[in-house]
């Protein structure tokens, strides 16, 4: 599935360890042998510890992301990288959680995986050179570049109505989306705050803005003018 490094060899997902009581996911299977060429024969005998909600266990990988495919969300997630940042793999696994539809790395090729808890096997990867190539390829498929970042003329994303068709674009952490990026999105949009600091973690905001898409295009939610405080 992934385009970059790290995307062999075995799943080092597994956090618990035999059957202790505490483990992660489930042990060997017990019973007879289960008549579903979707499910894994090393997983039904040694056990499934990976990172993956009951309904998959025991699946193999292929089919896991093939029924993801078949109702995978219409927004794209694409991180500017730059600058080998840690925060990617966190925004990559909210994706995954989200059901984006892929993610994309834009910049550098090689990214730090170690956030996403080997979530990323589970999506589609594309690489883009620089902004310019990842704005043709959103338009050649009809999708809206929306930038997330606390920009001077940004706009609240609370209140934007999101595309259905688009894809959430963010910065690396510290310097946020870059001058070229930001004039290849079609809005910038910034997450609302109310406290002493000046800027939340990219992974954060991220997380707040694929949960945006959610609300308004799962659960129809529209968006509401800011309300003034009482």
């Amino acid at each position: 599935m992934s385009e970059g490094d790290g995307g062999g060899g075995i799943e080092r997902e597994a956090v618990g360890v035999g059957d202790r009581e505490d483990a992660v996911g489930v042990g060997p299977w017990v019973g007879p042998w289960p008549d579903d060429d979707r499910l894994d024969p090393a997983l039904l005998e040694e056990g499934d510890r990976r990172n993956v909600v009951d309904g998959y266990r025991y699946w193999r990988h292929e089919a896991i992301v093939a029924d993801l495919d078949t109702r995978r969300h219409d927004f794209h997630v694409a991180v500017e990288n730059w600058g080998h940042d840690f925060n990617i793999g966190s925004v990559i696994r909210t994706a995954n959680a989200m059901g984006a539809m892929a993610f994309h790395i834009v910049g550098r090729r090689r990214w730090n995986r170690r956030g996403a808890m080997v979530t990323d096997r589970y999506q589609h990867e594309h690489h883009h050179a620089d902004a310019a190539a990842l704005a043709d390829w959103a338009a050649a498929e009809g999708l809206v570049l929306v930038g997330v970042d606390n920009l001077p003329g940004s706009l609240p994303l609370e209140t934007y109505d999101l595309p259905r068709g688009c894809v959430l674009v963010f910065g690396q952490e510290g310097p946020g989306l870059s001058e070229p990026m930001r004039d290849a999105c079609a809005v910038v949009l910034h997450v609302e705050q109310f406290g002493s600091t000046r800027s939340i973690n990219a992974g954060a905001a991220a997380a707040i803005a694929m949960h945006a898409w959610v609300r308004r295009h799962v659960f129809d939610q529209h968006p509401q003018p800011r309300r003034e405080a009482r």
